[in-house]
């Protein structure tokens, strides 16, 4: 084979490749950099870009520390972002220059902010203000900062995962810090990470998916240290990932069930013109996959097709193969390695074998985590060691796992979690809002789509757009209802609490699935 023709072993974004020798250069010098800041290990540091090289590099910084890593999803709006910040107790901020410009008030005093130039494969993706593509003037360029610095010579020191932030019923994220790992923890880790992303040695994976969203931070940042090589795509769009698996020999993916159906959308001359058959793990997660739109894919692709269900709090605790996947259409698997399930009754009772409970999980080998700032909240959904999610479902008697019931009030859009009572919140405070309910209703591309159903005080007059508007000020754009109705005399249980099931069931019973 030729040099030219050999695959390109590194980190590979639109037009842009580093090699793995460059990046570990730099990663080397991010750690410099961070500790002449102050960052010592069991620290914080923020990041707030889409997927880049930089994102990979800093992590890999940040972890030579044992600093935490803290991805910040980038669609938050300025208020959202203050929170993680000033939660976090991060001393450093490291950003794309376009997501800086918002946050000139938001970002706490002492915070050192870095910012990265925005790369030329993002702003041919997304609509960005050319008048912000500069630094702004209260942060620093990134790059002459990492030239100025040294490589981290410093002990090596346990590393621990990235803390990602996950929403929670209160409104407000809640930090997932979990310890560093002990040297055979971080052996089952590995093990467990091979079997469910597929990732082994010289791995060529491509990651659609946004890096701060845990599973998709968690398989990025294992692929791209496996020799091999990671494509990042700034953006999931069908026909140019089918393009990168031909072009860059793609073997290894991490993808959410809204991706298999925009796939499916593609006409078939466009679908059949690019060659997969160098796939051999697509591993795909976070919300549910339709049974037929499962099978579709195998029948695409071949026995490729993976399945785990797990939360960033509890890891991958079910695992399905392709043939599970049509032997059993519409399970999440059998019980992964190492993970024991428990199913739990209204009375706190463990259930047998066929009969619907409460999920409970845990996995012995792996790290326990607290939730940073909120211990109180962790005690909350533990028992007897095992945690929750708040999912509901069985396991039949050939142990394959099943999801009944989706968790309490969250709602899975396009794999996003999004939690009603922080849009909730919002809405409580508008102007003429006496009450209202949000829910999540059947959408055929997203799986579900948000509805907010909005009572007006006595006399006032709401109007939808005006809603919406005021939502955007406060909230990211994929938190604002899709659909918002106003209604008078909502559903009450006898407490006086909306009976929001009676607004919702309707909408899944018309679609023929009950929740």
């Amino acid at each position: 084979m030729s040099e030219t023709s050999r695959p390109f072993l590194g980190i590979i974004s639109g037009a842009r490749r580093r090699s793995h020798e460059a990046a570990a250069d730099r990663a080397g010098r991010i750690a410099g950099g961070l500790h002449r800041l102050g960052v010592r290990q069991g620290d914080s540091v923020c990041m707030l870009m889409r997927n880049d090289i930089a994102f990979i590099e800093a992590a890999f910084g940040e972890m030579q520390l044992g600093a935490y890593g803290v991805p910040v999803n980038w669609h938050f709006k300025p208020e959202e972002i203050n929170y993680i910040l000033k939660d976090s107790g991060t001393s450093v901020l490291i950003g794309h220059a376009d997501l800086l410009h918002q946050l000139r008030d938001a970002v706490p005093q002492g915070v050192t902010v870095l910012s990265v130039p925005t790369p030329p494969e993002i702003l041919a993706t997304y609509k960005i203000d050319p008048d912000h593509l500069a630094r702004p003037d209260f942060a620093q360029d990134f790059e002459s900062w990492l030239a100025e610095q040294p490589r981290h010579d410093g002990p090596a020191v346990p590393q621990p995962m990235n803390m990602i932030y996950t929403s929670g019923t209160t409104g407000h994220p809640k930090g997932v810090r979990r310890a560093a790992p002990t040297p055979e923890q971080s052996a089952a880790m590995e093990r467990m990470r091979a079997m469910i992303y597929g990732l082994k040695p010289g791995a060529r994976a491509l990651l659609p998916g946004p890096l701060y969203h845990s599973a998709p931070n968690s398989f990025g940042i294992r692929s791209g240290r496996l020799g091999g090589a990671l494509v990042l795509m700034p953006r999931f769009e069908p026909e140019e990932f089918l393009r990168l698996i031909e072009a860059e020999k793609i073997d290894t993916i991490f993808m959410v069930p809204t991706m298999f159906i925009r796939l499916m959308k593609l006409p078939e001359e466009v679908r059949q013109k690019y060659d997969m058959s160098s796939l051999r793990h697509v591993i795909h997660a976070a919300a549910p996959c339709p049974a037929d739109v499962k099978r579709a894919m195998i029948d695409w692709w071949g026995p490729v097709i993976y399945e785990f269900y797990g939360s960033t709090e509890s890891g991958a605790v079910t695992f399905a193969t392709s043939e599970d996947a049509l032997k059993k259409p519409g399970t999440v698997g059998k019980i992964s390695p190492g993970a024991e399930l428990r199913f739990v009754g209204e009375d706190g009772r463990g259930l047998p074998q066929g009969e619907i409970g409460e999920i409970y999980s845990r996995i012995a080998s792996h790290p326990d985590f607290t939730y940073h700032n909120k211990p109180e909240k962790r005690t909350e959904i533990e028992r007897e060691g095992f945690i929750t999610s708040g999912d509901v479902g069985y396991i039949d008697a050939d142990g394959y796992v099943f999801l009944c019931d989706r968790k309490r009030d969250m709602v899975i859009s396009g794999g996003v979690n999004i939690y009603p009572a922080e849009i909730e919140a919002v809405l409580h405070g508008l102007p003429g809002v006496h009450d209202c309910a949000v829910f999540g209703i059947p959408d055929a591309e997203f799986g579900e789509a948000l509805m907010a159903v909005v009572e007006p005080q006595p006399g006032a007059r709401l109007d939808v757009a005006d809603i919406r508007a005021r939502l955007k000020t406060s909230l990211a754009d994929y938190k604002v209802p899709k659909h918002i109705e106003i209604q008078t005399a909502l559903p009450r249980e006898d407490s006086g609490k909306i009976f929001k099931r009676r607004l919702r069931d309707p909408y899944w019973e018309r679609a023929g699935r009950k929740i």
